[in-house]
């Protein structure tokens, strides 16, 4: 049982991370600028990075690792990319917008696995390794929309 939790919360953050990698993807697809193409590609990396990660541990606990996000992100998306091709409006401080909301779930997602007191040592340490990427993520992305709205 205890392992069965371990499990379940890193599937439950693996589908938040992969909403994450696929929502960087998009926004680097919609960006106008290559800075920000380059940027939100990187980020996607990096989340990729922190999936396999998790889904190592999670095999390695006996578990079988989440490979799809959530339906949730999926219908987001696509409300997205309908409201998109109705209005035609996109530009990078929507975009950067878009993915700064992104960011706040993903962050509340980890803060509250780190608050978890019944998880593994191990997997709780991976978690918090992992949470440093996200929130540095979270706090750029926050500070690049403050700066695009600003100007």
């Amino acid at each position: 049982m205890f392992d069965n939790k371990n499990v379940s919360t890193l599937n439950s953050l693996i589908a938040t991370t992969l909403d994450s990698v696929d929502g960087y993807r998009k926004a680097a697809e919609e960006a106008n600028a290559a800075q920000f193409r380059d940027l939100f590609l990187n980020r996607a990396n990096e989340r990729q990075t922190i999936v396999s990660a998790f889904q190592a541990k999670v095999r390695e606990l006996g578990g079988n690792p989440e490979d799809d996000g959530t339906v949730l992100a999926s219908a987001h998306r696509a409300f997205l990319g309908l409201r998109d091709a109705l209005t035609g409006d996109r530009d990078d401080a929507a975009v950067v917008a878009e993915v700064e909301r992104g960011e706040d779930h993903i962050k509340a997602k980890f803060e509250s696995a780190l608050k978890d007191g019944d998880l593994d040592p191990a997997v709780q340490q991976l978690i918090q390794s992992s949470f440093a990427s996200v929130r540095d993520g979270h706090d750029q992305m926050s500070a690049l929309k403050h700066q695009l709205n600003a100007s």
